[in-house]
């Protein structure tokens, strides 16, 4: 998660990239992919993409990517709500 971050240029800043192995998160969250199609490609389950608002512990905002024709939100612009602009804008108005 560390390299990812280097490369993303959020190292030392306040966000935070977290892995969750044993899906314990994801399955708390109900953030499992298991549409067809990934689990065919990947042959596992995975967690989908999405980004959390959290604001003194609290979750303020969920952005959830993808949708059940592109369930990896693997098309140009498919996880533009969870990406920083739509995140931003997302807490924008809360």
């Amino acid at each position: 998660m560390e390299a990812w971050a280097k490369n993303q240029r959020i190292a030392g800043t306040n966000i935070t990239f977290l892995a969750d192995p044993s899906m314990v998160l994801t399955e708390a969250l109900d953030m499992v992919m298991d549409a067809p199609g990934p689990r065919r490609d990947l042959g596992n389950k995975r967690c989908k993409r999405f980004a959390l608002y959290v604001d003194q512990g609290v979750v303020k905002h969920v952005a959830e990517s993808g949708t059940p024709e592109d369930a990896a939100a693997d098309a140009p612009g498919a996880n533009a709500n969870s990406a920083v602009k739509g995140m931003l804008e997302a807490i924008a108005k809360l």
